[in-house]
């Protein structure tokens, strides 16, 4: 236990140095005028575009905060979506080795569209409305999740199968008690990367679709050449994106206690 502390918190000071080397990299860069301020904006210049946007004493205008929980709750809604209608897709498709054959072909010709491409086809369809880069954040996050279910339900030991039919256990039963438990390790890392995608598409689609979000922000703040605000933006995203992958880690931990020895 100790070991095991001890090596987790030199792990966190690592992390720490590195970032802490980054950041002194930045400063002195752009102090030094090695890069024009107007690319390159200060570390005091985005922390203090980062209050004012957050609104942090009460001084500042709050729209990056507005902006925030915009992206935020979109890419959590898209995120939600695409787990669920993953898992179950993917179950479908797992539990029959025919019909995976038949449909796997399919898959793999669909899953490496990118989302951003299809932004296009669903403005024509729905327009330019919130629901379009819903649509489009749900459908480029589904792919993890869906692949991973199929991988778990695919890996499942055949034996198990075989004791299933000599319980007569009906097929949602066996999805349940069975397929499930043995697809989630697989199902909890798809569904982690499908966080990250939810979010990066998230942006290009308020970027692309004129939506309210830091894609926009962070979009007009380029046009207008306001670098501090354009990396307040960028910030915000890392520790949006950090956060959820730490959380899903923390929730992947829990859930899978069971593996644990």
């Amino acid at each position: 236990m100790n070991r095991s502390l001890i090596e987790r918190s030199r792990d966190w000071l690592g992390s720490a140095a590195v970032l802490a080397a980054l950041i002194a990299l930045w400063w002195i860069t752009s102090n030094a005028g090695w890069v024009s301020r107007v690319f390159l904006p200060t570390p005091q210049a985005t922390l203090a575009s980062l209050a004012e946007g957050l609104n942090f004493g009460g001084s500042g205008n709050g729209e990056l905060l507005s902006f925030t929980l915009a992206t935020v709750s979109r890419m959590l809604l898209g995120w939600v979506l695409a787990s669920l209608f993953g898992v179950a897709l993917g179950a479908a498709i797992g539990v029959s080795p025919a019909v995976r054959a038949w449909v796997q072909p399919t898959l793999e010709f669909i899953r490496p569209l990118p989302a951003s491409a299809l932004l296009p086809l669903a403005i024509s369809i729905f327009g330019l409305n919130p629901g379009m880069v819903l649509f489009v954040v749900a459908f480029g996050a589904m792919w993890p999740v869906l692949l991973a279910t199929v991988h778990g339900f695919a890996a499942v030991e055949p034996r198990l199968a075989e004791v299933s039919r000599c319980l007569q256990m009906t097929r949602a039963a066996f999805v349940c008690k069975v397929g499930l438990p043995n697809a989630m390790p697989d199902i909890l890392a798809g569904m982690r990367l499908s966080m990250t995608i939810s979010l990066i598409v998230a942006v290009v689609g308020e970027m692309i679709a004129s939506q309210s979000g830091l894609g926009q922000a962070i979009l007009l703040a380029a046009r207008a050449f306001r670098a501090s605000e354009l990396f307040a933006g960028i910030v915000l995203l890392g520790l949006i994106g950090f956060t959820s992958n730490a959380l899903l880690a923390l929730a992947e931990k829990k859930l899978l206690r069971w593996q644990q020895p």
